[in-house]
């Protein structure tokens, strides 16, 4: 499936995953029968398949469902994506923004999909690396553009909330391909991203 609403959710992995959350909450001390707890292993079960939805999505078709034909040669960007995505080590969210851009080549994509493809790789176990390189040839391997540019920056919770307990520090990763490997170019994007 491209890209639509996460509301429905697969009751047999519902199930699974309830049973799964409850023994976890037993085995870490709690009483699953008080009243707080009642509803929360099935809260979580629907909870991480929403957090994790983009396996069920194609970012390629998300892309392609947008593409025009236009001769427009300069950059393009969307900057301060939001993301919310899950670290595959500790499973604690990370969050942050991404900024993309491209330098299209006949072809432009409407501006929302960027963000959606940003949507479908972070809905995934992950690590902010493979995050950044998905995103990257994921668009320059659809569209085709003279180049593509992203930057992602994100706090993780792995690192504030247990570990090292960093509270303020920013991760920060990029990826350049065709003209953003050009430094001209890339420093035209890190100053409109404001880097």
């Amino acid at each position: 499936m491209p890209y639509k609403s996460f509301e429905e959710y697969n009751m047999q992995v519902t199930d699974d995953v309830k049973t799964r959350y409850e023994n976890i909450i037993k085995d870490l001390g709690e009483d699953t029968k008080r009243d707080g707890l009642l509803k929360t292993p099935e809260r979580a079960a629907k909870a991480m398949q929403f957090l994790t939805q983009g396996y069920h999505q194609d970012p390629v078709e998300i892309l392609k469902s947008a593409m025009f034909k236009e001769s427009y040669n300069e950059m393009v960007i969307v900057k301060d994506i939001e993301l919310y995505s899950l670290c595959e080590h500790h499973i604690l969210p990370f969050f942050g923004k991404a900024h993309i851009a491209y330098i299209p080549d006949g072809q432009i994509v409407g501006l929302s999909k960027l963000p959606r493809i940003v949507d479908v790789f972070a809905r995934r176990l992950q690590v902010q690396e493979r995050l950044t390189k998905q995103i990257l040839d994921c668009i320059n391997d659809t569209l085709k553009p003279q180049g593509v540019a992203v930057v992602i920056e994100a706090s993780h919770m792995c690192m504030m909330m247990r570990g090292v307990q960093k509270q303020n520090s920013i991760t920060t990763t990029s990826g350049f391909r065709g003209q953003f490997e050009k430094i001209e170019t890339r420093n035209e994007f890190l100053k409109l991203i404001g880097k």
